[in-house]
C-alpha cells in the first residue's frame, strides 16, 4: 500500500513521512467514499478534511485542488488493480495463461460489485462527458487497462498477430466496462448477475484463443 498511497503524490514536492501516508491513505479513502456517493458537486477539500478529522490546509498540503485529489483516488484505485493483476500473473503463481485470464476477470468484476469502486467509475464516466479533466482520466484509465489485458492475453494464440491482440484488449475492456451499466440496474438478481458474469468470462477466453 505504501507504494501504491506514494505515486498518488505525484505533484508533492516534499517528502511523506510514515505518520504523513497514514494521513494520505484516511485523506483518500474519504475522497473515494464521498465521490462515490455524492459525486463531483458534493466532492469538497474542507468536507473531506472534516470527515478524516483535520484543517483543510492540512489537505491541501497533500493535494492542492479537489481535480489533483480526484486524479490521486482514481491512481490509487489503479494501482491496486495493477497489484492484484501481478499477483494473479506472477511467474511463481502455476496456472495456465487461460486460468491466469479467467482469474483477472473474476477480480475486475469481483472489484466492479463493490458499490464504492462501482460509484466511483460511474461518476467519473458521467462526469466525463462534459469535463476535459474528467475525460483525460477517464482516457488515462482505460489506456491503462488495455495494456493490462494485451500483454495477459498477447501470444495466447500463435496465429495471432500484436495489432489483432490489441483490438481484442480494446474489445474486452469494453466488454467489461459495459457490464457497469448492467450492474446499475438495481433490480438485478443475484443469481441474473452470476449468470451473465459466468457469460462475460467464457466471452472473454473465446476472444483471447480463438483464430
Amino acid at each position: 500500500m505504501p507504494d501504491v498511497l506514494q505515486t498518488s503524490l505525484k505533484s508533492k514536492l516534499s517528502n511523506t513521512t510514515e505518520k504523513g501516508m497514514e494521513r494520505v491513505h484516511a485523506i483518500l479513502s474519504a475522497a473515494r467514499t464521498i465521490f462515490a456517493t455524492e459525486g463531483y458537486a458534493g466532492l469538497s477539500m474542507r468536507k473531506v478534511a472534516t470527515q478524516v478529522g483535520i484543517s483543510l490546509s492540512n489537505v491541501q498540503h497533500y493535494y492542492q485542488s479537489k481535480d489533483l485529489l480526484i486524479e490521486a483516488v482514481l491512481l490509487m484505485t489503479m494501482n491496486t488493480f495493477q497489484e492484484k493483476l501481478d499477483h494473479i500473473t506472477h511467474p511463481a503463481a502455476a496456472t495456465s495463461r487461460v486460468m491466469q485470464l479467467g482469474s483477472a476477470i473474476d477480480m475486475f468484476l469481483e472489484e466492479l460489485t463493490d458499490p464504492l469502486t462501482h460509484g466511483l467509475f460511474f461518476e467519473l464516466w458521467a462526469l466525463a462527458a462534459r469535463n476535459d479533466f474528467a475525460s483525460e482520466l477517464m482516457d488515462t484509465m482505460i489506456g491503462r487497462e488495455r495494456k493490462a489485458i494485451y500483454k495477459l492475453i498477447r501470444g495466447m494464440n500463435p496465429d495471432i498477430g500484436d495489432e489483432e491482440y490489441m483490438q481484442r484488449a480494446v474489445l474486452i475492456v469494453a466488454q467489461v466496462e459495459g457490464i457497469m451499466l448492467f450492474r446499475y440496474h438495481r433490480h438485478a438478481q443475484k443469481t441474473e448477475m452470476r449468470s451473465v458474469f459466468s457469460a462475460l468470462r467464457n466471452r472473454v477466453i473465446q476472444l483471447a484463443t480463438a483464430p
